[in-house]
């Protein structure tokens, strides 16, 4: 084999590596951004979730980037490692879909259909024709690598070395570690099953070899999650366990299977495309896996657990982590919109929490002060880390509505954390008082309970907002702020005639006092929130940035 036939070779594999690429950014261009939110939530349903990650797979072209997704989702717990499993097995059966492209064998119009791609993304100026000019011309260049390819590998035929190699290969462990050797090395399935296939159609490597490395090529797949999830939580490194494990078990399976089987022959004799061979074993692998383990999904998710068991330390931390972004993974804006939103629902949660909890231990209730500073040392982190986020978000591609809508949530952040702050203010009043003993009246009791009954209210109309209920939640909101305002300025006046009566200590009304003002900051600072969730709704039904 000459230095001329090598360039060849390798410049057929770039070309080959390019269109594939080429062809995938502009399949999930024309997708939108809906991928990554039909990922996030069909997946409650088993068959859903192997679909879902089926179609995902086909469009980005790479089982792998798919992984990669779900392998974020997981970190930032918008997925369970059971909706994963589901959503694992159909990535393996949606990278397949390369494979029977290849085995199509258009190489005759593939520069045809390389130049009207080319032409549809050089000269309209349409994004949606330009994603499609990207599909048909990385089609037409992957087909050019790979008529490039099978030329320049033509004299291997009599290449010793190369027989020699063959002959190793022969073997089925050796073409198992192959197989995932190189694939791991190009990080792509879909790319070493082309080209294996490449060499299949010039005769260099016979079925029954094929087979096996196609196993090994499943396994090393696996190896851009396994990258992925380095920087990830404990939990996201578990995602890539299920998909190894997926893997190695299908392998394992298979490897009997065809021992008892004419496997290779009932291949042969249903076509003697080689090209055709390679991708119907590859696809039927995949599938039958799929089909075989679907039963024990469930199971395949507790795999992880006892690879990587979970640490007590990681049980104290999953309380204070952010449960919906991921910091690793902003996605683009419409996904970190929903994800800030979400964050902002969980951190008003919390805060709520601290505050109903404080306020009842005021007058007796149970009290934990302690599971009131952690809450509050979340609260803390959530807002420190989405100001991390937002900084990151800023640098994406935003119109002037997502912009508007990116500040409002900004916003409603600090006025949540705002929120906890006069909640835990509350919570101190009462854990500094109990040496000095915090003096309660019946009467004073009641004022508290009216007040924290409103503030509930105002919370459940807030965390229960919707399109339908925004003009009635947004009036009552505002009544029951005009409402604490009227009651803490009378509940005021009646301590300090309790104190002129001797009803009340001095201390005690001054902590009254200072309880009735974090009261109204926390109702103003709902307002605020309102206004803010007003006003995008108003951006988003109304043409006002455009």
């Amino acid at each position: 084999m000459t230095i001329e036939n090598i360039l060849s070779l390798l410049g057929g594999l770039a070309l080959f590596l390019y269109g594939m690429h080429m062809m995938s950014d502009g399949l999930e261009e024309a997708a939108g951004d809906r991928m990554k939110t039909i990922l996030e939530k069909l997946t409650s349903n088993r068959f859903l979730g192997i679909i879902v990650g089926a179609l995902i797979t086909a469009v980005v072209q790479s089982s792998s980037a798919t992984t990669v997704m779900v392998v974020g989702f997981v970190n930032s717990k918008l997925m369970t490692l059971s909706q994963a499993v589901w959503i694992i097995m159909g990535a393996n059966i949606g990278t397949t879909i390369t494979g029977q492209l290849v085995a199509l064998n258009v190489s005759e119009m593939a520069p045809l259909m390389a130049i009207v791609g080319v032409v549809m993304v050089t000269f309209i100026k349409n994004k949606k024709v330009n994603s499609f000019g990207e599909i048909l011309a990385g089609l037409g260049i992957l087909f050019i690598g790979m008529s490039t390819m099978s030329g320049a590998m033509g004299p291997l035929r009599n290449e010793p070395a190369f027989i020699d190699l063959m002959t190793t290969i022969s073997n089925p462990f050796v073409a198992v570690l192959f197989g995932a050797g190189f694939t791991a090395l190009i990080q792509s399935s879909s790319a070493s099953v082309g080209i294996l296939q490449t060499l299949a159609m010039g005769g260099l490597i016979p079925l029954s070899s094929s087979i096996y490395i196609i196993f090994g090529q499943n396994i090393g797949t696996c190896i851009t999650s396994v990258i992925a999830s380095l920087g990830a939580s404990r939990n996201a490194k578990r995602a890539t366990v299920i998909h190894l494990s997926f893997n190695l078990i299908g392998t394992a399976l298979f490897m009997l299977f065809i021992q008892l089987v004419p496997f290779v022959t009932w291949m042969e004799a249903f076509t003697t495309n080689p090209a055709a061979q390679i991708a119907n074993t590859h696809t039927i692998f995949n599938i039958a896996t799929t089909l075989l383990l679907i039963p024990f999904g469930y199971k395949l998710a507790k795999i992880p657990e006892m690879v990587l068991p979970v640490l007590p330390e990681e049980k104290e931390e999953s309380s204070i982590q952010l449960q919906f972004i991921d910091k690793n993974n902003i996605g683009n804006v419409p996904l970190a919109m929903q994800n800030l939103r979400l964050e902002a629902q969980a951190m008003l949660n919390l805060a709520k929490d601290n505050l109903i909890e404080a306020l009842g231990g005021v007058y007796g209730k149970e009290f934990d002060y302690e599971k009131i500073d952690k809450r509050e040392d979340h609260i803390n982190l959530i807002n420190f880390e989405v100001a991390k986020y937002m900084s990151q978000v800023s640098l994406l591609h935003m119109s002037k509505k997502e912009s508007a809508i990116v500040n409002a949530l900004y916003k409603s952040f600090a006025d949540i954390e705002r929120i906890g702050d006069h909640a835990l203010n509350i919570a101190q009043y009462q854990e500094k008082s109990k040496e000095n003993g915090l003096k309660v009246q019946i009467s004073i009791v009641e004022e508290l309970r009216e007040l924290k009954e409103l503030l509930k209210e105002s919370f459940a109309l807030l965390l229960n907002m919707t399109e339908e209920t925004l003009a009635s939640n947004c009036d009552r909101i505002e009544e029951i702020e005009e409402a604490i305002d009227n009651l803490t300025a009378s509940y005021r006046e009646k301590q300090i005639e309790r104190m002129r009566e001797n009803k009340l200590d001095a201390k005690d009304c001054v902590i009254f006092s200072q309880i009735m003002t974090d009261i109204e900051r926390v109702s103003d600072h709902m307002m605020n929130i309102m206004e803010e969730y007003r006003g995008v709704h108003i951006i988003l039904t109304h043409e006002l940035f455009d």
